[in-house]
């Protein structure tokens, strides 16, 4: 289809009137065409009226409606066919290969929240029958069920164009909850968000849904993602990006006369804990593994190692002059924008100036205008501890080795650690006494702990946690990733003696969702 550089507002194609949007080619710095004129407090009002208007039927859809749109949204977005992988590739300079596997991740996990939607387990449905006969006093009858939050506003990333975008985890999460969505489309990628904007938008008019179930702004500066989080209809936002973003947005959100949640990912520079056997055992393989995770996608993943602690000793300096040597021989990548270029250029430069970090290796330069140098630097762990600077994220594929003088300041260092998606455990069985005294600390730390492997590569299931506490993110109770994240978007309702007539049909006598409950305090169905 030929890209019109519109805002989708419900079921129409809307011309805004703000300042122009161009999407820039990162690899060749050109500017591509249409332009996207933002829209202004206007167009922010009427997608979210219309989405107040959809959210009482769209809530109340049944299980199987509600799973087939999601399912018809995938359908849609796989129609669009190879028109969208060569969008994607031209505005963010991503391999097409990359831009592929997202929109498999995109369809696939959409598919995942309509399967969590059939089963309905996320009504969390329970029952305590009336006991009119109780002493002291009786019970009346109680019965609950988890209802949506209300319409969602949800910023699409920078990183992922797809994945964590128009059609990414908070849109599916947020629709599969019953919530109608109004998306903030990131400006590095407008054409791409266009092309699976209307794959949504058909999918809610073959659905016969109300047209304000889903909408698409566009909008330059902040004032749009701030008035799209202060409109009165908005009940909870979904962000990806920055921390300086995201509390801007939490700030807004909490402001309000009714404040309202935030889930937003934010910052985090995943530690990678070396411990001893294991590097004594295998330190090149890890070398290797650790420069591949971290060249990944020129190092733009929220979950990228930016920094690994082990002991000093012969074979942490082994390890360091390993990875040294791999990051040399890396290649530049292309950054996503000009801007998330700028700013790991300012990171590295940070820790290039600093006269108590080392720098070990950097990489190719390339000739991309917006080319990722990978960079390797070493750090004492007393710098560390004193130094608030190392320990602020660099996005993209540089990392900070910190050199600890024994197991005690390695475990400072753990305390000493901001809130992360993740933390990294390199061990063999020697090593596992040393692994079970951080485990605890790791636990309060992060949201998700490996042994052996490394972060980069989130798998969409039904046990992921993709959060942590701040400044991970903004809620560490949730999850962005995974089929959890439906909770983000729920409140439970308790019905008390309400007449079988007013009864929702999920809560009736004879279940009708044929849905698992707790009734009494016993696990039915």
């Amino acid at each position: 289809m030929t890209l019109q550089g519109s805002l989708l507002i419900g079921q129409q194609a809307v011309t805004g009137s703000e300042a122009e949007i161009y999407a820039i080619n990162p690899a060749t710095g050109e500017a591509l065409a249409p332009n996207y004129r933002g829209g202004n407090h206007v167009e922010v009002d009427k997608a979210c009226q219309l989405a107040e208007a959809a959210f009482d039927h769209y809530r109340e859809t049944s299980l199987e409606t509600r799973a087939r749109f999601l399912e018809t949204i995938a359908e849609e977005i796989e129609a669009v066919g190879e028109a969208l992988t060569e969008r994607g590739v031209a505005e963010t300079g991503l391999p097409q290969a990359r831009l592929e596997g997202e929109r498999g991740r995109t369809c696939g996990q959409l598919r995942l929240f309509a399967s969590v939607v059939r089963a309905g387990e996320w009504l969390d449905l329970r029952h305590d029958p009336a006991m009119p006969e109780r002493q002291p006093l009786p019970r009346t009858d109680l019965r609950q069920r988890h209802i949506a939050l209300g319409p969602v506003a949800v910023f699409g990333a920078s990183n992922f164009p797809l994945a964590f975008s128009v059609a990414g985890g908070d849109t599916a999460s947020a629709l599969a909850a019953g919530c109608p969505v109004v998306v903030k489309g990131h400006s590095a990628h407008p054409g791409t968000s266009e092309l699976v904007g209307r794959a949504i938008q058909r999918a809610v008019a073959k659905c016969d849904l109300p047209d304000g179930v889903f909408s698409l702004l566009f909008g330059s500066g902040n004032e749009i993602g701030q008035a799209l989080v202060a409109n009165p209809h908005i009940k909870a936002v979904g962000f990806t990006g920055s921390r300086r973003g995201g509390t801007a947005l939490m700030a807004t959100a909490h402001a309000r006369p009714d404040p309202i949640p935030v889930y937003a990912e934010m910052s985090s520079i995943n530690p990678v804990f070396l411990l001893p056997e294991a590097l004594k055992a295998r330190g090149d393989k890890i070398a290797e593994g650790f420069v591949g995770s971290l060249n990944m996608g020129a190092g733009q993943f929220c979950t990228n190692p930016g920094l690994v602690i082990g002991i000093k000793s012969a074979e942490l300096d082994a390890f360091v002059t390993a990875a040294g040597e791999a990051v040399k021989g890396s290649a530049a990548q292309t950054m996503l924008t000009p801007g998330i270029h700028d700013a790991y250029q300012n990171g590295v430069s940070t820790l290039a100036s600093k006269s108590n970090v080392k720098e070990i290796a950097r990489g190719q330069t390339g000739d991309s205008p917006h080319g990722c140098q990978p960079g390797l630097f070493v750090a004492s762990a007393s710098d560390f501890l004193t130094d608030e600077d190392l320990q602020s994220e660099v996005f993209g594929a540089t990392a900070l080795v910190i050199e600890c003088r024994d197991s005690d300041e390695m475990q400072r260092i753990a305390e000493h650690l901001e809130g992360q998606l993740t933390a990294t455990l390199q061990m063999d069985d020697g090593d596992l006494e040393s692994a079970r005294q951080l485990l605890p600390t790791l636990e309060r730390k992060a949201g998700r702990i490996l042994a052996n492997g490394w972060p980069t590569g989130v798998e969409v299931c039904h046990a992921m946690v993709h959060g942590g506490p701040y400044p991970a993110t903004s809620d560490s109770r949730t999850t962005s990733v995974g089929s959890a994240a439906i909770y983000r978007f729920l409140r439970p309702v308790c019905y008390q003696n309400l007449p079988a007539g007013l009864l929702p049909e999920a809560l009736q006598d004879n279940n009708p969702f044929n849905v698992s409950r707790l009734v009494d305090g016993k696990r039915e169905g």
